[in-house]
């Protein structure tokens, strides 16, 4: 008869990335200098494994890490493998309609740093409407 659990699936279950992957992208957002700041961190990635699409007024953040599946330790019999699995996650941001040429990106110690010009809004004018008797 075989035991109804493996010894160690107690001991790796809150490893389970699926799920911790849609909470890796914290993000602060912020004006400064006339433009709005966002700061992701996306630890875990390297620059070459992330994307920055802009759409119809959406900035969408992907982070897809493909691990290599096969290794050199195939004789290896491994009691559980998550690491050659794909991780990814993506957030979106609507961000409005801007110029795709001024938003600048930069990637370091994990933190992914936007900066999108802030769109200048028509002001708002004041009008008082007469009533008519």
């Amino acid at each position: 008869m075989l035991p109804r659990k493996m010894i160690f699936d107690d001991l790796f279950d809150n490893l389970e990335p699926i799920k911790y992957l849609d909470k890796i992208m914290k993000c602060d957002i912020y004006e400064k200098e006339g433009n709005y700041v966002l700061e992701i961190d996306i630890p875990r990635f390297q620059k070459e494994e992330i994307k920055i699409e802009y759409e119809q007024g959406y900035l969408k953040v992907i982070a897809e890490k493909r691990e290599n599946a096969l290794d050199d330790k195939e004789e290896t019999k491994y009691l559980r493998r998550e690491r050659t699995s794909i991780s990814k996650c993506q957030r979106q941001f609507y961000i409005g309609n801007v110029s795709e040429d001024e938003i600048k990106a930069s990637f370091k110690n994990g933190v992914l740093t936007i900066l999108v010009p802030k769109k200048e809004t028509d002001k708002e004018t004041k009008k008082n409407i007469l009533i008519e008797d």
